[in-house]
């Protein structure tokens, strides 16, 4: 309940940030450089000179609608880096001896009581890991019911939930990857409609208008694909990580514990 209740505060925290940071650099950097490009040209054609539309970086992406896929980017990231780290310090877990067991030794259900007792007093966050928990569990499970396939069964069930937590965890970042394109969609369809809007001053002669809403409507959608793609290949990474994860975790449990449970002596 905790950690949800940490994951929940930084979301929203990370959502603020991001959603500052960027206006900032869209009020004091992007749209003054953008309207300067704009006028300069729409001079250029009041002087007789041919109206070029411009395709600077700047105008590319000065419109509301890339502003908010930039923001949910920042955001989506955020919670990708978040999840990253804690994926990193648990994978560190795989490194350190959690159980005393050497090559040649049999663990039987009276001994489970011990090996569990370096577990428990790790400190609580650590307890939370996935590592400290598929031990416990399968130690747990031996000791109560003395059967290597029930303590073997719990290992690979905790491994088995956390993979489908972390999955579910990501439905945040995967609702962002979709939000994103969908909202430089909008930009198209407010693009062209402002475009159609214009079409009279087109007919009139003066094409700046609907080129410039045409403009809006390409651009936001090309800023928009690009940026989910950049989210998209950070969340297929952070999977794999999660996935690697769970996967070591039970080849430890495998190694490390499981093969030298034994339910009766010899």
């Amino acid at each position: 309940m905790r950690r949800d209740t940490n994951q929940l505060f930084f979301q929203l925290v990370a959502l603020m940030l991001s959603v500052i940071m960027v206006h900032a650099v869209y009020v004091t950097v992007v749209r003054p450089n953008a309207d300067s490009i704009i006028e300069h040209a729409a001079e250029v054609a009041a002087a007789g000179g041919e109206y070029v539309v411009p395709r600077t970086f700047f105008v590319v992406i000065k419109d509301f609608e890339q502003e908010a896929c930039f923001i949910l980017m920042l955001w989506a990231l955020a919670i990708m880096g978040y999840k990253a780290q804690t994926a990193r310090r648990e994978a560190r877990m795989l490194e350190m001896p959690l159980v005393s067991v050497s090559e040649g030794m049999r663990v039987l259900p009276d001994d489970a009581g011990q090996l569990v007792r370096p577990l428990q007093s790790l400190p609580d966050q650590q307890q939370g890991y996935l590592l400290p928990r598929a031990l416990s569990t399968a130690l747990s499970r031996f000791q109560v019911t003395s059967s290597v396939e029930a303590a073997t069964e719990a290992a690979h069930s905790v491994c088995e939930n956390e993979s489908s937590r972390l999955d579910s965890e990501l439905s945040m970042v995967r609702y962002i990857t979709w939000a994103i394109p969908s909202i430089g969609f909008i930009g198209t369809v407010r693009g062209i409609g402002k475009a159609l809007g214009q079409a009279h001053e087109a007919m009139a002669g003066d094409i700046a208008g609907v080129t410039a809403s045409l403009g809006v409507a390409f651009n936001s959608t090309f800023v928009a694909l690009l940026i989910s793609m950049v989210v998209m290949f950070f969340m297929h990474q952070l999977q794999l990580s999660q996935e690697r994860l769970v996967l070591d975790t039970y080849t430890y449990c495998e190694n490390r514990l499981l093969r030298f449970l034994k339910s009766q002596p010899t």
